[in-house]
């Protein structure tokens, strides 16, 4: 009588070589998913600290960054801002902001990964510095230093704990691998300048909707 105990040793081995490779696949596919998704996370990140939060700036203050400094992942290319601490006026998002006027009209850039040929959307909460004129605050949005979007804020019964931000949304595509961000204050001979946080970018789509809501130096 021939002994079946080889024959099931044979088969629980070759069960057991099985469930290995399914697991080897298993754990395959699902690093090629979190891979995927980091992915497609770091192509749709855009901008970091879009709401001006690091450093922490004076409470009940700000600071003045003049050209070649940061704020955060952000750089003032031109001019001076004003880094807006917590409680000097009211934020769109958070505690911090940025007047874009310090003594001087300034610009705040930061480049960001994209993908080439994507359409991606810009949002942003825009404010005035009602502490002083002119009475409508001006600048510009650009992108790798073309202007795709000329703003402008009335500061008219505007007040630092009700300054009443509005949402502003502006596309672009994506021409590189990178992209630079630029928000550039155009109000002259003032310390008082257009007010930016809660920048958002993403890949754009049809519903995408610019209404940031009204919330909320010299």
């Amino acid at each position: 009588m021939v002994s079946a105990r080889p024959y099931v040793t044979v088969i629980a081995a070759l069960g057991l070589l099985g469930a290995a490779a399914g697991a080897t696949q298993a754990t395959t596919s699902h690093q090629h998913s979190a891979t995927s998704t980091a992915k497609s996370i770091h192509q749709a990140r855009g901008v970091d600290d879009g709401s001006f939060e690091y450093p922490t700036a004076p409470a009940n203050s700000f600071t003045t960054v003049a050209t070649g400094g940061a704020i955060g992942p952000w750089t003032v290319t031109r001019g001076n801002v004003d880094h807006i601490g917590r409680g000097f006026w009211q934020a769109a998002e958070r505690n911090q902001s940025v007047d874009l006027n310090g003594g001087t009209p300034g610009t705040v850039a930061q480049t960001f990964p994209t993908t080439l040929g994507t359409t991606y959307s810009i949002t942003y909460a825009l404010a005035g510095n009602s502490g002083g004129g002119p009475t409508v605050k001006t600048g510009r949005v650009l992108i790798d230093g073309q202007t795709i979007q000329d703003f402008t804020f009335d500061i008219t019964g505007k007040t630092f704990t009700n300054m009443g931000y509005v949402g502003r949304q502006v596309t672009f595509v994506a021409r590189s691998a990178s992209t630079t961000l630029s928000f550039a204050s155009t109000t002259a001979n003032s310390a008082h300048g257009p007010v930016i946080d809660d920048v958002v970018v993403r890949a754009a789509c049809c519903s995408c909707s610019c209404d940031r809501g009204s919330t909320g130096k010299h």
